[in-house]
C-alpha cells in the first residue's frame, strides 16, 4: 500500500508539473491580428506585417520554396528569416530564370522543367531586405523576397486580414510592407493571454 501511495503521488507531482509547463508555453505568446487596407486597389492580399525587432537568436529553420508555375513566382510574395535557404522550383515546360538586382544581387541561371535551384538570404544589412524576383526569359514575371530578423510576420490575404502567433509579451514596433503601397509603423503592446489587434490603411 505504502508503494503504492508513493506512486500515486509521483503520478500527481508528474501532472502538476505537466499543468504548470502547460500553463507556462500558453502564457509564453500572444495572437496579434488585424487588417490590411490597401487604398485604392481591388485587393488588400500580399502585404508582409511584421515586428520589426525582438529579443532573441532565430534559427531560419527549414528551407522555404518558391515555385515557378503557370508563368508566375507562387507565392508572389514569400516573407523568411534572416539565414533561410529558398528553394526555387520550375514548375513550367519552359526554361526559367531567377535573378534579383537589388541589395547583393544574384543570378540563379536558367533551368529546365522539374529541376530546382537554391539561395541562402543571409546577407541583410538592415531589415527588413526585400529582393524583386525576375526571370530574364519572362519579363514579365516578377515576385518578393522580405527578408526578416524574427518569426512573427505574417502575409495578408485578398482581405487584408492577417494573424501572426506566438508573440512573446512586450513592446513592440509593427510594420507592414506592400509593393505599391506604405504605411507609418505602430506601436504594439503585447500582454501575456491577451490577444492584441491592430489595423493599417495603406496609401500609394
Amino acid at each position: 500500500m505504502k508503494r503504492l501511495s508513493i506512486a500515486s503521488g509521483t503520478l500527481l507531482v508528474g501532472a502538476a508539473l505537466l499543468s504548470l509547463n502547460h500553463t507556462i508555453a500558453v502564457a509564453a505568446g500572444t495572437t496579434v491580428t488585424g487588417t490590411v487596407k490597401v487604398t485604392g486597389a481591388a485587393s488588400s492580399g500580399d502585404a508582409v506585417v511584421y515586428v520589426q525587432s525582438a529579443v532573441g537568436t532565430f534559427p531560419p529553420g527549414k528551407a522555404a520554396t518558391m515555385d515557378q508555375s503557370k508563368m508566375q513566382f507562387v507565392p508572389h510574395v514569400l516573407p523568411v528569416l534572416a539565414g533561410a535557404t529558398v528553394r526555387f522550383l520550375n514548375d513550367d515546360p519552359t526554361a526559367h530564370n531567377v535573378f534579383s538586382p537589388d541589395n547583393e544581387k544574384f543570378n540563379l541561371g536558367t533551368w529546365p522543367q522539374g529541376q530546382t535551384k537554391e539561395y541562402v538570404f543571409s546577407k541583410c544589412a538592415k531589415f527588413p531586405c526585400v529582393y524583386t524576383l525576375l526571370c530574364r526569359v519572362h519579363t514579365e514575371m516578377e515576385g518578393f523576397i522580405v527578408v526578416l530578423q524574427n518569426p512573427f510576420f505574417a502575409v495578408t490575404g485578398k482581405d487584408g486580414r492577417y494573424a501572426i502567433d506566438g508573440v512573446p509579451p512586450g513592446s513592440y514596433t509593427l510594420a507592414v510592407w506592400h509593393a505599391k503601397a506604405k504605411a507609418p509603423a505602430k506601436p504594439l503592446t503585447v500582454a501575456a493571454d491577451k490577444p492584441a489587434t491592430v489595423d493599417f490603411v495603406l496609401a500609394r
